[in-house]
This record gives C-alpha cells, sequence and structure tokens, in this order.
C-alpha cells in the first residue's frame, strides 16, 4: 500500500479524461460533454477535436455522466443518464445549460432576445464643391422556438454645394416589421408591415401590408434559406408631378421571395433578401425588392456594415426612373437584450 500513491497521478489523468460516450453503430467511440441531441443530429463537445456532429441514425448508445433533459417519443420528458434507453426512444437530448436556454425560449417577456446592430456612416468633400452624405441602418430580431419578429429601418441624405448653390441629390427611408409563427417542422405562416419614403421617385409614402405561408427549404448553425409566398394590399402616394398633380393608388398584389443568410466566417456574415410583387388590380405591372448585406465584426460591439438596397417600379411616376439604388457602408454597434 506504501506504493498507491505513485499512481495517483495516473488515476486523477484518467478520471478527467472521462466523459460522456457516445458509441456509434461501426465501433468507433466518442467521448465529451453531450450538449443536445435535434432533429436528426448529436452535437459534442470534445476536448481535443471541438464541437462535432454526430448523425443520430448512426449512434448505437449514449452514456452521460451526468443526468440530463431527455424527451421520449411518448412526450414524456425527465432527467436520465441514457445508459438504459434505446436511441430509437429519444426525440431530445439537453444538457443544463441547453435546458435552461430551451426553458427561456418558451416564455420570453416582450423585450427580451431582441439581437441586432445599428449603423452610421458619413462622407462627404470639400473645396470647388461639398458634398455630404449620411445613412443610418437599424436592423433587429427576436426569435424564439415558434416566434420569430423582425425590424428594419434604412435612410439615406445627400447633399451637394456647387457655385454656392444647394441641392439636395438623394432622400430616402425604408422600414417596416415583419412576423413569423411556426406552424410545423418547416412551415410557417408570415406577415409584415413595410413603409417608404423616396423624395426623387416622387413617392411621398407607400403603405404596404401583407402575409402568407413560408417554408424553411434549408437551416444550419452557419445560415438558413426560407422562401416565402402570399399576398398583400400596397397603397402609394405621389407628390405633385411634371403635370403638377399629386395622386394616389392602390392595388392588391401576389408576392413570393426568399430570405437568405449564411456565415462567411466565424465574424462574417451574409444576408440577402428578395421579394417580386405582382399587381393583381393593374395587371401587368410589378415591383421588385432586393436588399444583400456584409457584416464583418471588429469587436464584440462593433461591426462594420455594407449594403445594397434595390427598388424597381415597373409604373412610376411621370418623368422618374424605373429603378433606384442606395447603397451604403459604415461602422455599427451591436446590441443584444438577453
Amino acid at each position: 500500500m506504501r506504493y498507491v500513491w505513485l499512481l495517483l497521478p495516473l488515476l486523477i489523468v484518467t478520471a478527467s479524461s472521462r466523459g460522456d460516450q457516445v458509441t456509434l453503430k461501426n465501433g468507433d467511440r466518442v467521448t465529451g460533454e453531450i450538449v443536445k441531441k435535434d432533429d436528426k443530429t448529436l452535437t459534442v463537445k470534445s476536448e481535443f477535436m471541438g464541437t462535432l456532429t454526430v448523425p443520430w441514425e448512426q449512434v448505437q448508445n449514449v452514456k452521460a455522466t451526468a443526468p440530463v433533459t431527455v424527451v421520449l417519443k411518448d412526450g414524456k420528458q425527465e432527467q436520465s443518464t441514457l445508459e438504459k434507453m434505446e436511441p430509437a426512444q429519444i426525440v431530445a437530448i439537453r444538457n443544463a445549460a441547453e435546458q435552461r436556454m430551451y426553458e427561456r425560449l418558451l416564455h420570453p417577456r416582450l423585450y427580451e432576445l431582441w439581437v441586432g446592430r445599428g449603423t452610421f456612416g458619413l462622407a462627404g468633400t470639400t473645396g470647388n464643391s461639398q458634398t455630404r452624405v449620411i445613412n443610418a441602418a437599424l436592423a433587429a430580431a427576436r426569435v424564439t422556438r415558434h416566434h420569430k419578429t423582425s425590424v428594419h429601418l434604412d435612410a439615406i441624405k445627400s447633399t451637394s454645394v456647387v457655385n454656392g448653390l444647394k441641392s439636395d441629390t438623394a432622400q430616402a427611408i425604408r422600414g417596416g416589421a415583419a412576423y413569423e409563427r411556426n406552424v410545423g417542422a418547416r412551415l410557417f405562416l408570415n406577415a409584415f408591415n413595410d413603409y417608404e419614403y423616396d423624395r426623387f421617385q416622387n413617392l411621398d409614402l407607400r403603405a404596404t401590408f401583407g402575409g402568407g405561408l413560408g417554408l424553411h427549404v434549408w437551416k444550419r448553425e452557419r445560415g438558413f434559406l426560407d422562401v416565402l409566398s402570399g399576398g398583400d394590399y400596397n397603397r402609394s402616394r405621389y407628390g405633385a408631378s411634371t403635370s403638377g398633380k399629386s395622386y394616389a393608388q392602390s392595388s392588391t398584389e401576389f408576392f413570393w421571395g426568399d430570405n437568405f443568410a449564411y456565415k462567411l466566417r466565424p465574424s462574417t456574415a451574409f444576408t440577402q433578401t428578395f421579394r417580386m410583387f405582382n399587381n393583381l388590380t393593374q395587371t401587368g405591372n410589378y415591383r421588385v425588392n432586393g436588399d444583400i448585406g456584409v457584416n464583418t465584426r471588429i469587436m464584440k460591439w462593433l461591426n462594420w456594415n455594407i449594403a445594397l438596397s434595390d427598388r424597381y417600379l415597373s409604373n412610376p411616376a411621370p418623368g422618374r426612373k424605373t429603378n433606384d439604388l442606395i447603397y451604403t457602408t459604415g461602422l455599427g454597434i451591436a446590441f443584444s437584450l438577453r
């Protein structure tokens, strides 16, 4: 017994190397911390190999060193080490941290879980001509297990002074809100309300109210792709045109499009949205909204943004062009209301 102390380092190393065990059908074993099992994958955090995603259909059995939350096929939820459970019985697994997050997403307060960023950009020249360009943007979303609420705002104003004469060269504001409600594993309902002002398109205000169905086509940790379609009501009011008269148009529309996001790198994300609105009141007329953005994180709270926002109208106000493109860049502040 006097030499038992010599084995102490070996016992410590052996004990510290133990962890949750995942045995695959081909005989391989994965050791680490079981994080969660959802849909068709099991996530395990390994000390030496990082976070691993294992296809659940390849799992032979699972064993946890400490009880985790398990959801069974009959809907029951219990704490278990999984040792005596068949993989076919298990619908979901969550460790303590994942379970706390899951419970919080079930009934969050209205002001909680908002994540977003605000951007401000400024550019100008001085000398023979003086120009000033100011742009600002806000984008935020609140995602729970069954709901998603998002808001956005983009604004730009540009002025120029040449030989003492001042003129505005761009002035536009675009904003709105959207809501999604999951009604199945991949299907969701959506509703939106958009507003737009564009001085140089002679547009005093365009208000759009609509909704429809959407499909989660692809979703991974690095991004997602949703497609959606439905109907909306559009009322546009235009200022005095070349004829000297202001007027308004109202119409119903059929819309379709997509929402796409992808993390190019851990610090850089790409986003894209597209909407095609076909006029059902004035057949043959249509409008297209397209937005692209790239966001790069410089610091935890500071990021750099590039955005393109395009609006095409097949029947613009008299004397106006069909297309308006806003491209902006600037520094932004990221925020999270947890």
